[in-house]
């Protein structure tokens, strides 16, 4: 893995738009030769400095506050320069132009960040916790990003890394005594150290998908007849008229999409266009995209008229939605039949009686969500995690159990370990091709 850059980035840092204070972050080896041509001088390592900031000609471009944090000590371990003027986007542009003038060019999204991951200031998943503390939606994940960010997800992997190459170097050194009769795997407690790495393992999988669903949320999609309620019910999840109701069928003509959040989940809620049989062109297509969003979606809400209860069409309507998505009868307008808010399981299928005019039920259905989506109240420990994350931890997962099957092959279990311990490596980037390196970095914001 490379760990020196030859050539020195510059962006802006701050978020486009005016503001109070916007900084441009240079970074790189002619870090001092831009400051000496902007500052007139390279200000005192880590002090926070009001100087002219200054263009070719000798006009002032501004006056604000230059710092100069020295390599290694420094978000991307190179020599940084940070130059803090006032937020206008034509003067951030003005002083963006002057570095790259001097030498440096523009930054790619997540640049700073990957040359922090390649001289070592981040392992890789705390580079991801970078972008995930930005993007943030809710409290939560914020928090969960912080933990991320601050190595405890990274601790948690090297830790369990470390028994891995610990148990692996065991077992391979009892390779080396084939004609011995003493056997190694049960004397060094081969089966118990694996079966104790399989619990680590769970308890680190448990927070990991608790800090995906905080970061990635669910998608759920409202479908049914037209008026059975599903905008109602859109806009009485949401706390706020989000979309359009009226007693004319057919008002919804597109897909309309909510982000809200339920103790601190995301949850991304699509409402959707009747479903019925229409000669309006515009209604058609809107039928259609309302199918495609079942494409998409983890759970699909169908609605039914509590009045009228399951009929022929919404036995139609369940039989196209895909096999694979969690499906929820939801009985709405029981302050019409007068039935009480609650929740059964009838043949194997879920259904959910409520109110979206009045709210009741509201929380059953709220309640429901969070357990399908596997939520847990405590959230002490949740770390941030990705799908990727989940990938190689599943991998680990599947390595160790086939080692257990192999209990009485070394050479197999010394090879189920190796590959356990390779996707564990990828997860904090000791073990990670090139290019998903660049997939994950593209999609940070420039200037981090």
């Amino acid at each position: 893995m490379q760990k020196n850059n030859v050539d020195t980035i510059a962006a802006i840092a701050t978020a486009s738009g005016a503001g109070g204070i916007g900084i441009v972050r240079v970074s790189g080896a002619l870090c001092q030769t831009i400051a000496h041509a902007i500052l007139g001088q390279c200000p005192p390592p880590r002090h926070a400095a009001y100087l002219d900031f200054m263009d070719a000609d000798g006009t002032l471009i501004d006056r604000g506050i230059a710092i100069y944090y020295p390599n290694p000590h420094s978000y991307t371990g190179e020599d940084v320069l940070e130059l803090q003027a006032h937020g206008g986007t034509a003067l951030m542009q003005i002083l963006l132009a002057r570095c790259i003038s001097l030498g440096a060019r523009q930054a790619a999204p997540g640049e700073f960040t990957r040359r922090a991951y390649l001289n070592d200031k981040l392992d890789l998943a705390q580079a991801e916790a970078v972008a995930d503390l930005i993007n943030a939606a809710t409290e939560q994940a914020a928090k969960s990003a912080v933990r991320s960010l601050s190595g405890e997800f990274s601790l948690a992997i090297q830790t369990l890394l470390q028994h891995l190459i610990e148990l692996r170097l065991y077992v391979e050194a009892c390779l080396d005594f084939p004609e011995e009769e003493i056997d190694f795997i049960s004397q060094g407690r081969v089966a118990e150290k694996i079966a104790q790495n399989q619990q680590a393992l769970q308890h680190i999988l448990s927070k990991a998908k608790q800090g995906a669903l905080l970061r990635d949320g669910i998608q759920v999609v409202l479908i049914g007849q037209p008026n059975v309620g599903k905008s109602s019910l859109l806009n009485a999840l949401a706390g706020e008229e989000v979309a359009i109701v009226t007693p004319i069928a057919g008002t919804t003509r597109d897909t309309i999409k909510s982000a809200i959040q339920i103790s601190g989940v995301p949850l991304h809620v699509i409402d959707t266009a009747g479903l019925r049989e229409t000669d309006d062109e515009v209604e058609k297509i809107g039928i259609a995209r309302t199918y495609r969003a079942t494409e998409t979606a983890n759970i699909a809400l169908i609605l039914v008229d509590a009045t009228h209860g399951i009929g022929e069409q919404e036995k139609s309507i369940l039989e196209r939605l895909p096999q694979e998505i969690i499906k929820i009868w939801v009985h709405n307008k029981i302050d019409v039949t007068h039935e009480a808010p609650a929740i059964e399981n009838k043949n194997g299928e879920m259904h959910l009686y409520l109110s979206a005019k009045t709210g009741q039920g509201l929380d059953l259905l709220k309640a429901q969500l969070l357990k399908i989506a596997g939520y847990q109240a405590s959230g002490e420990g949740v770390f941030m995690a990705r799908a990727r994350h989940l990938q190689a931890l599943g991998l680990v997962e599947k390595h160790l159990h086939q080692a257990l099957l192999q209990i009485n092959t070394a050479e197999l279990i010394a090879e189920e370990l190796r590959l356990a311990q390779d996707a564990l490596s990828m997860i904090t980037g000791e073990f990670t091709p090139d290019d998903l390196l660049g997939e994950i970095f593209s999609k940070f914001c420039i200037g981090k």
